[in-house]
Formats: C-alpha cells, structure tokens, sequence
C-alpha cells in the first residue's frame, strides 16, 4: 500500500515530533510511508535511513526553488503525486488547499485535520486526537530515527571517539538570538562536569555569526583541548557522533530533538520557548531558567539557566 503523510511545518523538530505518527502508520497498514515536507526539514538528512519512511518529497515553495508555490505550483504538486500512485494520505493540517490537491491528484482514502480550524492546534495533542478519531489509534511512542549501527562503529575511528571517557553532545546552536544560552553558561557547566569525569565535548552549531561568536568563546577557552567542533559537518555526518555520546546538553534547537530521537539522554535548556518543545520525548529532561515557573514564547531566560542545577542532572542521569 503507498502512503503519504504530509507535515508542512517548518522545522527539524516538527518533524521529529511527528515521527511516532509516522511510524504508527507504518506499523497499522505494514507498509513504509511516504513524506511530504518542506526543504527546511531537512528530512532527507536524518530518515534516510530510518525503515519506516518510504520516500521523501520535497514541497518546493521557497524563493530559491518555488515549484510548488502558488496557483501554477498547485498544479505541479498534483502532477507529481499523481506519479506515485499513493492510495491513502494523512494530512497533519486544516489546509482547504491540500485537500483539494489530495482530490485532484487521484487519492481516494483522505484523512485530514478539521479543516479551517488552526487556530491553537496543540502540536502534539492535535495529532493524538486525530488518530483516534479518524483511524482509531493511539500513539504513545517516542520518535525514533534510525542509523546503521556500522556507520556508528566507523565514526568512532573516523572522529577519535573514546569510549573511556564521557562523550558529551554540547548544542549551542538555536533559531533564534532568544533560545542561545551564553558561552558563559556553557563554559560554567564545561569546568563542572570536566572535574568530577574525563570527558569530550562535541560542539554543534550552525554558522550563524552569532552562534559562531559562542562556538569561538568556548573553543578559546581553557577546555579547547577537550572540545570538538560540528559546525563544518552536515546533519547526516553528525548523527553518528550523537549516537556515540553519552548523553547531550542542548538549547532549543534541532540537535536536542535529533539527540533524544537517536536515543540518547538530553537535557534541554528551555529558555523562550514552550516547554513541550523540551519534554515531549521520554528522553528529554528540561532545565529552566530560575526564578520561572514555566517557559513559552518571551521568557526570555537565556541568562538564568544554573550550570548547578545541570550539572546536578548531568550526574544523575550518568550515574
């Protein structure tokens, strides 16, 4: 049976967040599905080896690569799903304009979000009750990417991965100014846990100048000797450097959803963003700034995380 589910959120969590759904899908009609994301998923990167994903199609709608976008663009999505064949499709939005594609482009099984009705859909209530509404599913997993366990065991020659000491996973990235906590911060934490165990920090950021200027801090520091940077390798090529890690530290950012998704224990500094971003997955344990009582948008708490209080959990979770 050929499956698509379309997910036209924007980023590499929402991605991931969706995953267990993807995976149900797989599991209730034995056969790989489909995706239907956008370029900024960067899906390709991280399901390319993942069993329970079929294929991965790009909606082409940015200023580089507009395909897909508009009225004309509509009708070159129909013309490429026709192509395929899909029998069923599962459309995690209310959007009038994806239905209508569904129908033209030959699928007879939609299920879809109500439509018109947007407004504060939970990112992962919304698609639970829609499960069970429409197909009559629960989904409690995890989402879980998978990786060829040989690619993990050439990594660890490849990047000089110990496995004597503490591999640890530093995400000092973010989308935005607002979710990156201070080299200081990260630094603090660095000199905590490097006196209590022999470790090997790994430093994953993009090459925003902002970003850069925290990867710099921190590779000027003292610790340099005991940190490896990230910032020149693709996603694809650091998955099995996160697999190898015992555990990870990580701003709201892609890394601290593809960290917990590989598996791997994440503490996730929540600082201006909803908290469900950092403890939907059972492997995320989420540190917030002090004297809060909860994060979402315009906390604004990037300068009162604890490096105590993470390394207190650091300890926990590696003993």
């Amino acid at each position: 049976m050929k499956i698509l589910a379309v997910q036209n959120r924007m980023g590499i969590g929402d991605t991931i967040i969706f995953l267990p759904f993807i995976k149900a899908l797989f599991e209730k009609y034995n056969s790989p599905i489909s995706l239907l994301v956008k370029e900024s998923s960067k899906a390709d990167q991280y399901l390319h080896q993942t069993n329970y994903i079929d294929k991965i199609i790009t909606l082409e709608r940015d200023k580089n690569n507009n395909k897909h976008k508009g009225f004309i663009g509509s009708f070159n999505l129909i013309k490429d799903l026709k192509k395929e064949n899909f029998e069923k499709i599962f459309i995690f939005n209310s959007s009038l304009r994806f239905n209508l594609i569904a129908r033209l482009s030959g699928i007879s099984k939609i299920y879809q979000y109500p439509l018109f009705q947007k407004t504060d859909q939970h990112i992962i209530d919304t698609p639970k009750k829609f499960f069970i509404d429409k197909i009559n599913l629960k989904v409690t997993e995890d989402p879980e990417i998978q990786i060829d366990n040989s690619i993990i065991l050439d990594s660890i020659k490849k990047f000089n991965i110990n496995k004597d000491e503490t591999n640890i996973l530093l995400g000092i990235g973010g989308s935005g100014p607002t979710k990156r906590v201070p080299a200081k911060i990260f630094l603090s934490i660095i000199e905590k846990i490097s006196k209590n165990k022999n470790c090997k920090f790994f430093l994953a950021t993009g090459k925003n100048n902002e970003e850069q200027i925290i990867l710099n801090e921190i590779l000027n520091s003292k610790f340099k000797n005991i940190c490896f940077p990230l910032d020149n390798f693709s996603i694809k090529e650091t998955l099995p450097i996160i697999k190898n890690c015992n555990l990870s530290i990580c701003n709201d950012s892609s890394f601290s959803h593809l960290s917990a998704a590989l598996g791997i224990k994440t503490i996730t500094l929540m600082v201006d963003t909803p908290i469900i971003y950092g403890n939907y997955n059972s492997r995320m344990f989420p540190i917030i700034p002090e004297g809060v009582e909860t994060v979402n948008h315009h906390t604004d708490g990037k300068e009162k995380i604890n490096p105590e209080k993470v390394y207190k959990k650091v300890i926990e979770i590696l003993n």
